[in-house]
């Protein structure tokens, strides 16, 4: 089977579904090994995450973390719906 590459929608998805099964809260690090993605694409995306306001970035006892909004979990779940109305129709 072939794989195809992953949209945007689906990259912000995988980003922020990782952080909700960690409880909405992340490092770094663990963020970009779970996205699949290289430095300077996670970086691109946690900006644009950033100023849409879908997460926030904070230090907890010096580390930086990036903790999922409100905003973020309605695109999720969102995203969701629309991923099963599409899959409802084969597309």
């Amino acid at each position: 089977m072939i794989e195809k590459r992953r949209g945007k929608l689906e990259i912000i998805a995988d980003i922020l579904s990782s952080m909700q099964k960690k409880e909405g809260r992340i490092k770094p690090t663990h963020l970009l090994y779970k996205s699949n993605l290289s430095h300077s694409k996670l970086k691109e995306y946690i900006n644009m995450l950033l100023e849409k306001g879908m997460i926030e970035e904070k230090l907890v006892k010096g580390k930086k973390m990036y903790f999922m909004k409100d905003q973020g979990y309605k695109f999720l779940l969102e995203f969701e719906r629309i991923k099963e109305f599409s899959d409802s129709f084969g597309l």
